[in-house]
């Protein structure tokens, strides 16, 4: 047996085992060379929409950013375990660790970065501001793992009236749910902090400084930082946002490229993606081992892991997936414009799903779809 037939017969398997997730590559002994290995077979299509700029080859360097968040969790096992940087071949990997979503689109829209990991309400506002021209979706990462958490005494929509609320970012994904949500308890707020819920934009670690300290009284957050505030700072959940969502189904972190890299580069494009598709799969095939990945690339990063608790309980709470959920976007982009944060427009062409749709087609999965938001 060939190592392309092997690979892919194991992919198969995979995929046949019932994993949760719709684009899933289990990852084995000599995976992390899938996309270099069928990189050349799956070239065609990745390209920017509307472009007529001439690709220019495979990069010299694909810059990506990324968060040390569980919901991150693709990035951080991806970088980890070589998955990513072997996919990608002689195209040298440069990471950078960002802690909110506005704050990477600013790096993409400078050109400081390629790629990134990052909530879609960022990457919609990009998008809408630049009429369409500056990012593309090219696949999801993580579903879930995001709730709105408070201080003893706070039991209802009911007793938040003059309490001040923490999200990560203004203008966040986090940070439109919570405001969206005051808004249909019939709270009013504003940008400025101000209304009868005061919400207060802060980095995450200084949340759980702020809310052990008394000087807040709950927050809208991301994995890992919702079990951190539960379980080291004795908050409790009021939201959790997969209630407020279809069947639980929300996306929490997604994929994306500069359009203009995505034109220039479609092969390296291809190439992140099937690292990307490889490093969702071994999440989902390796449960067990994934806490202890995490970890040592959270360590890494900042110094210091997370306990055996916190991060068990978060990962209970995301779902890694490929599948970025577009039909979800249009109502991320009505919540954005409602509460402040975003300007109404089209979403047509954000995602091109056209690179990992071929990945998925090579190992035999099912295509993800754009909801008529892009190519497939």
């Amino acid at each position: 047996m060939t190592r392309r037939t092997g690979l892919r017969a194991g992919l198969r398997a995979g995929l046949r085992g019932g994993l949760t997730v719709r684009a899933v590559l289990t990852v084995r002994t000599g995976l992390t060379v899938f996309a270099i290995t069928v990189i050349p077979s799956l070239l065609g299509g990745c390209s920017a929409q509307g472009s007529t700029v001439a690709p220019a080859g495979p990069a010299a360097e694909l810059r990506l950013g990324y968060f040390d968040n569980v919901t991150h969790a693709p990035a951080l096992v991806g970088l980890e375990k070589g998955i990513l940087a072997n996919s990608l071949g002689d195209t040298k990997l440069r990471s950078q660790v960002f802690s909110a979503g506005p704050a990477t689109i600013e790096a993409l829209s400078a050109g400081a970065i390629d790629a990134a990991y990052l909530g879609p309400n960022p990457a919609v506002n990009s998008f809408i501001k630049s009429a369409g021209k500056s990012v593309r979706i090219v696949a999801g990462a993580a579903s879930g793992g995001a709730a709105l958490v408070v201080r003893a005494g706070i039991d209802s929509p009911a007793d938040l009236a003059g309490t001040t609320i923490a999200t990560p970012q203004l203008g966040n994904t986090q940070d439109v749910a919570l405001r969206a949500w005051l808004g249909e308890q019939g709270y009013d707020t504003d940008t400025a902090g101000g209304g009868r819920v005061h919400i207060a934009p802060t980095d995450n670690a200084q949340t759980l400084a702020l809310f052990q300290s008394g000087k807040i009284d709950g927050a809208w957050l991301p994995e890992p930082w919702v079990s951190r505030l539960v379980l080291d700072a004795g908050a409790t959940v009021l939201v959790d946002e997969a209630s407020l969502w279809p069947e639980g189904a929300f996306p929490t972190t997604v994929l994306l490229v500069r359009s203009e890299y995505l034109t220039e580069h479609p092969e390296t494009v291809q190439a992140l993606v099937a690292g990307h598709t490889a490093s969702v799969g071994w999440l989902n095939a390796h449960p067990d081992e994934a806490a202890t990945v995490i970890n040592e690339k959270l360590t890494e990063d900042t110094g210091k892991g997370l306990s055996k608790a916190v991060i068990t309980r978060a990962l209970s709470r995301v779902t890694f997936t490929t599948d970025p959920l577009a039909a979800t976007f249009p109502m991320l982009l009505k919540a954005g414009v409602t509460v402040g944060t975003a300007k109404s427009g089209t979403l047509a062409g954000l995602f091109d799903l056209a690179p990992l749709n071929t990945v998925l087609a090579t190992a035999g999965g099912t295509p993800v779809s754009a909801a008529g938001l892009g190519t497939e």
